[in-house]
């Protein structure tokens, strides 16, 4: 069992309040626009991080992560892209993707609305974290927290930090 901690759209804005959410978590997810170096190094002193890059991170963020991410967690299959749309609107390398091989979660970030919708067509689950950061037109910045217990992913909890 894996308790993972989500975020995205920092903007190199990082709330101490993160800390205290994801003390309790084994890893942070990051779905991209971390926004500097310094954030990353942050998140990954803290805890085991994964991410992607996001279209407003420059090469130091670039060299580190990867525009798509897909990994397994626990027995579910995770693909995480920052520009990546949602179901029924999905940007066309995803939509490909979701026609060959569809993970059983989809992450992505960028549009700072935070999601949680359930694919039907792909059999798949979509998270958006919404934005972390203070950088955007989002009036509540949030995150989201959640376990992967074999091939199950359960008690999705939303948190809120705040105004922008």
């Amino acid at each position: 069992m894996k308790k993972i901690g989500l975020l995205s759209d920092t903007h190199s804005y990082l709330d101490k309040a993160i800390f205290k959410h994801f003390e309790s978590c084994d890893e942070i997810w990051h779905a991209g626009d971390f926004g500097n170096i310094e954030l990353v190094d942050a998140l990954a002193a803290f805890k085991p991080l994964r991410g992607v890059f996001g279209n407003i991170d420059g090469q130091e963020v670039r060299a580190v992560f990867p525009e798509q991410n897909r990994f397994a967690c626990e027995d579910v299959d995770v693909y995480m892209i920052h520009i990546g749309g949602y179901p029924k609107r999905y940007q066309p390398i995803v939509k490909n993707i979701m026609q060959v091989n569809p993970p059983k979660l989809f992450i992505s970030g960028h549009s700072h609305i935070l999601k949680v919708m359930y694919d039907n067509e792909y059999a798949c689950l979509h998270l958006n974290p919404g934005a972390a950061g203070k950088h955007g037109w989002q009036k509540v910045r949030t995150l989201l927290r959640f376990t992967i217990d074999g091939d199950s992913i359960q008690n999705m909890e939303l948190i809120e930090l705040g105004p922008r």
